[in-house]
């Protein structure tokens, strides 16, 4: 399952990223010795001697996305801080470069999310022992239950409180959790199932998501849906994408979290007597806030060190007094990005979604990973986090290249 092929610094180099992959849904720093090594071995391939070299200018697009937040520390006030966001962000400019000079095929990327899926499957039996053992102490400390019917009837009555949302994820953030699901369904789903073997992973994987509650998840599940079902020709597949759509219809409806959602972000507008808020209510106002200071300084934004500052002041001005509390970034990658490194940074990380929908048009299965990403990128700042930064700069270069990562071809450069 490893790679054992070729030289030593490659064979290094990409074990290192299948460790990493599946250590992510597993823990936020598990991961990170092992992609740095990685970054190394990367580098060191660069200086390998090269038969063919084939420059695809829209990966140079990161190493740009790179340079203008490197540039906006001339305006930063806090350089601490921006220096340190700067340095978790070097995988944007290194691995972009790395794949221009790395040849891979099908079989390598592959493995991938074959260690993704493996990761994620390891963590969602972590995660049910854990809610499990938790559900059982709350149950225990009730003195009030006596006999069998009494304790089941608490479990129905108290289970969500415990398996559902991030609750469920504490290790990692449960909307990252929900990307790599989706990513892993929208690689694996592009063949049918051949075994009962397979039909229980994604089955799985579904009740995970589920458990997960992400709302811009069941959103993405539902668009996916619906674009796969209307253009599936082969009967066969089209049935199976029906029952996914069905699934994913009752994941929505059925969640707890999605049926208390309108009272969560109802008059989120009011804030004069707010002590505690939901997460959905917080991040509309952390939108808010984002949109009011982009229109002070809509050219240049306020810099990768001050974005942060700038929006807590504001939260405080405003009276968002949770969201300051928890200091609250903008979750939202391109409003991040805005108040980071203004218009400029902003298009840069547009035009790459820009060309990676270009890119993904061929077939509706590669669009609906665009669709993940995308989407995701509109309901977190995933580029803030040295996890989040690592995983979009390896998986949305190689999904730009000429042949991508969803291809059941031989990939090269």
């Amino acid at each position: 399952m490893f790679y054992k092929e070729d030289h030593w610094v490659v064979m290094t180099f990409w074990n290192s990223l299948y460790i990493a992959f599946f250590l992510m849904p597993l823990g936020i720093t598990l991961p990170t010795p092992f992609f740095i090594i990685s970054i190394v071995f990367g580098i060191m391939m660069i200086f390998r001697p090269q038969k063919k070299f084939v420059l695809d200018k829209s990966v140079l697009l990161f190493p740009l996305y790179f340079t203008i937040m490197t540039l906006s520390l001339i305006y930063t006030d806090d350089l601490g801080s921006g220096l340190n966001l700067v340095q978790r962000s070097l995988s944007l400019l290194l691995f972009p470069i790395i794949f221009l000079f790395v040849k891979e095929d099908a079989n390598t990327v592959k493995r991938l999310f074959d260690f993704l899926l493996v990761g994620l499957i390891v963590s969602f039996f972590i995660n049910i022992c854990i809610a499990s053992n938790n559900l059982y102490r709350y149950l225990i400390d009730i003195k009030e239950i006596t006999g069998v019917f009494m304790f089941l009837e608490e479990i129905v009555k108290n289970w969500s409180q415990f398996f559902v949302g991030s609750v469920f994820s504490r290790s990692v953030n449960a909307n990252y959790v929900s990307i790599y699901i989706l990513l892993v369904l929208s690689y694996y789903l592009k063949n049918k199932l051949r075994s009962r073997f397979q039909l229980v992973v994604v089955t799985l994987l579904f009740l995970y998501l589920f458990l997960l509650a992400s709302i811009a998840a069941y959103l993405i599940l539902f668009v996916m849906s619906l674009l796969l079902i209307f253009n599936i020709v082969d009967k066969e597949k089209k049935y199976m994408m029906i029952i996914v759509f069905i699934m994913g219809v009752a994941l929505f409806l059925g969640n707890p979290r999605v049926t208390n959602f309108y009272e969560r972000v109802k008059d989120f507008s009011k804030v004069a007597a707010y002590e505690t808020t939901t997460l959905e209510k917080s991040r509309i106002l952390a939108w808010d806030a984002s949109v009011k200071l982009i229109k002070e300084a809509p050219m240049l934004g306020y810099g990768v060190g001050d974005a942060n500052d700038v929006l807590m002041k504001k939260y405080k001005e405003l009276g968002y007094m949770p969201n300051h509390e928890n200091k609250y970034n903008a979750h939202n990658q391109f409003l991040q990005t805005y108040l980071q490194s203004g218009i400029i940074g902003f298009s840069v990380l547009l035009i790459i979604f820009i060309v990676l929908g270009m890119r993904m048009k061929r077939s509706r299965n590669e669009f609906s990973v665009f669709l993940i990403v995308f989407v995701s990128l509109l309901f977190e700042s995933m580029l803030v986090r040295f996890n989040g930064i690592v995983f979009f700069s390896i998986v949305i270069p190689l999904l730009l290249k000429k042949r991508s990562i969803l291809s059941s071809r031989i990939i090269r450069n």
